[in-house]
């Protein structure tokens, strides 16, 4: 018996799935010029080869990115032995029917890395406990669990160690006769990966059916695509001779149909700030409780301890984009753990959270637009933005081909496909820089609202990041009298692009007054900092630092401070 009923994908679904396809340099636009030229029509037929042509390679970066995707995926010893996966820093994924009750979590240890390491040797694994009281939403119907697992006893979250797999609201992640990947602990065992003779079937609003050729992984596992995006949540194998000699029916849950269920979901909204930490494409965020937004909890900025560095010296770190989604003394702690792991790789002391300061201006930039900003002229400003980061990333002129990459869209997946970056939080980051450059309204209350979170007096380093350094640039010359900074240290910045320079207070690339030492750390892979390095504009006036970021977090901040270098050049400035 059929577990589903069958969705035949039509034109508008094998057109998300080519855009899609396309939009991550999956298929290069020479392929799409050939297909045209050999006559194929337009519509379903050319969408149809775009996908077949995806499907009949793998880029280089295939097995890395799997090997990054897969280290998420842990092993759970309770009453139903089963597979979960991070989808955030700190949430956890699994099969209803592994951990269906808030109790059924209790004393439940998930373990990552429990498989052979290198040169099959084993290896032991982490083990990092569930909190069910902090998180714990379920659904028997849909057959999913999500928990929040606590931090390691040095207050590392499994996340951060392990990575996480962003859930994707939007379709065009799968159609049918594709191939899916499925990573497991079946049923217990060490970490199994089954890529081999897997296949979509037939989906419904709900749910995939797909064939393995192996056995493929305890319920909770994730199912992937040829892209390492997750697709489904693993359920259950199914008696179904359709599956043929070899190869074994399975049914999973869609996570188009899981993120839309947690979106109406209603719950407290400390809880749907670890949903919000999912990211931008699970759509979870901002804040909304049966459907309706509501705001966001009131942040105001963190001030050190009084006996921090002695009394004498201050440590300011200025974020940028995203703060609305997080709680400041959790963003404090996550830039301080980074960079004490930096000060732990350099052989150099550490800091306390408690004694840095950190400034929060989330509610001062205007209430943004699902995509750009509502404003014309901060749109024009913002398209410009993108534009300039996706010339400077290599996108050639004549690759908006057939509607698949056009104008801003074409611009945005042009830099998602260079960087392996999500696209929306590429998107978040400049629209946010637009909205600031662009409004001198909302410029001055960002700049209010760092000043009445900084020290009256004595040196002050200045840690600033993405669309905080451009704040950065234009604070230097508001600081009270009493304050100077002997380092500035700016990390993901997009001052490099001539259309956020130009549009400073200042008015250009000239250093600003009253800064000793200026240091800016970039990654290659980073689509923010694709104007890097400053040097070309910013002539003989800053230091600066190449970094290897990973890949799925080049634009993360505690992945700068985490370098020893950058670490190294920050203490010395504290003394």
């Amino acid at each position: 018996m059929n577990p589903i009923a069958r969705i035949v994908d039509d034109v508008e679904q094998l057109a998300a799935r080519a855009e899609r396809l396309v939009a991550q340099g999956q298929v290069p636009v020479s392929a799409i010029e050939r297909l045209l030229g050999e006559g194929v029509a337009r519509g379903a037929p050319l969408y149809e080869r775009i996908i077949g042509v995806a499907a009949g390679s793998r880029d280089a970066t295939f097995l890395a990115r799997g090997a990054r995707a897969v280290t998420s995926v842990a092993r759970i010893s309770a009453g139903t032995p089963g597979t979960g996966f991070m989808v955030s820093p700190r949430l956890l994924l699994t099969a209803h029917h592994v951990l269906p009750t808030p109790s059924s979590a209790l004393g439940v240890i998930a373990e990552f890395g429990a498989g052979p390491g290198a040169g099959d040797r084993p290896q032991p694994p982490a083990r990092f406990r569930l909190d069910p009281d902090g998180c714990f939403l379920t659904d028997e119907r849909l057959g999913y669990t999500l928990v929040l697992v606590k931090a390691g006893t040095d207050g590392t979250e499994a996340g951060a160690l392990f990575g996480w797999n962003p859930l994707i609201a939007q379709q065009g992640k799968i159609v049918a006769g594709e191939s899916v990947n499925v990573v497991g602990h079946p049923p217990g065992r060490p970490k199994e990966i089954s890529i081999r003779h897997n296949e979509l079937r037939e989906q419904s609003e709900l749910r995939l059916l797909y064939t393995t050729g192996a056995e493929p992984g305890s319920p909770g596992s994730p199912v992937f695509n040829d892209q390492w995006e997750v697709v489904a949540l693993h359920h259950a194998a199914l008696d179904d001779p359709q599956g043929g000699q070899g190869r074994a029916s399975n049914t999973g849950v869609r996570v188009s149909a899981i993120l839309a269920h947690l979106a109406g979901r209603e719950v407290a909204a400390e809880v749907r700030v670890l949903l919000a930490e999912m990211g931008p494409a699970a759509g979870l965020g901002p804040p909304a409780v049966a459907g309706r937004p509501v705001p966001a909890p009131a942040c105001t900025g963190l001030v050190a301890r009084p006996t921090a560095f002695g009394g004498g010296r201050h440590l300011l770190f200025l974020p940028g984009t995203g703060q609305e989604r997080l709680d400041p003394t959790a963003t404090r702690r996550r830039w301080t753990a980074g960079l004490n792991k930096g000060l732990t790789l350099a052989d150099l002391p550490t800091l306390d959270p408690g004694d840095v300061w950190l400034p929060t201006y989330a509610d001062r930039l205007a209430e943004p637009a699902p995509e750009a900003p509502a404003s014309p002229t901060a749109r024009l400003l913002y398209e410009q933005l993108v534009g300039e980061a996706a010339m400077m990333a290599g996108m050639p002129q004549d690759s908006r081909r057939e509607g698949l990459l056009t104008g801003l869209h074409g611009a945005l997946a042009w830099l998602a496909s260079a960087t392996n970056l999500d696209k929306a939080l590429i998107a978040c980051v400049f629209r946010d820089v637009a909205t600031y450059l662009d409004d001198h309204a909302v410029r001055r209350r960002v700049l209010d609202a760092v000043l009445g979170t900084v020290p009256r007096s004595g040196p002050l380093v200045v840690v600033a990041h993405g669309l905080g350094s451009v704040v950065a640039m234009d604070l230097m010359a508001s600081l009270p009298a009493r304050v100077r900074v002997p380092l500035l240290v700016t990390a993901g910045s997009p001052l490099g692009l001539d259309a956020v320079h130009r549009n400073l207070l200042a008015g250009g690339t000239s250093r600003p007054p009253g800064v000793g030492a200026w240091l800016n750390a970039w990654c290659p892979s980073d689509p923010v900092c694709i104007g890097c390095p400053l040097g070309d504009d910013w002539k003989c006036q800053v230091d600066e630092r190449a970094v290897d970021n990973p890949l799925q977090r080049a634009h993360d901040v505690e992945e700068y401070l985490s370098h020893p270098a950058i670490a190294r050049t920050v203490s010395a400035a504290l003394g």
